[in-house]
């Protein structure tokens, strides 16, 4: 019994962590948009919620947040051939900070990110959205 309740306070203590740390889904986000990458690179919503994400941008150049649509894929570089399989996309000048809405894909999964803008895509400009079951 002794051992049960030790790997029960483990147990209880790591989600604990977790969910401090940011591991689970969350309905407001907050990325930041550097020269030339997003922080975090993963962010992990609830199927089919209302997202209200904070798009700071603290690079010198403006910056997308681009989601692109589930099983869709940028090739060697963002282009017109990818605007079609937008899901949703903000931009954000340098300097600023935008709160901006959206309803998450209801099809859970991985999404690619990526920033629209010219090169940054090949500079590294990459990250995912996590697509959870509420």
């Amino acid at each position: 019994m002794k051992k049960f309740s030790v790997l029960m306070a483990l147990v209880l203590g790591m989600s604990l962590i977790l969910t401090a740390c940011g591991g689970g889904p969350t309905t407001t986000p907050s990325v930041d948009m550097i020269d030339f990458a997003f922080e975090p690179t993963d962010i992990t919503v609830p199927a089919g919620q209302e997202i209200t994400m904070t798009l700071t941008n603290s690079g010198a150049v403006e910056h997308e947040f681009v989601i692109m649509k589930f099983g869709q894929t940028v090739g060697e570089d963002f282009g017109d051939e990818d605007e079609g399989n937008i899901y949703w996309e903000a931009e954000v000048e340098a300097g600023k900070t935008d709160t901006v809405t959206f309803t998450a894909p209801t099809e859970p999964g991985e999404y690619q990110v990526v920033c629209g803008i010219e090169g940054h895509f090949v500079a590294g400009m990459v990250g995912k959205l996590i697509v959870v079951a509420p």
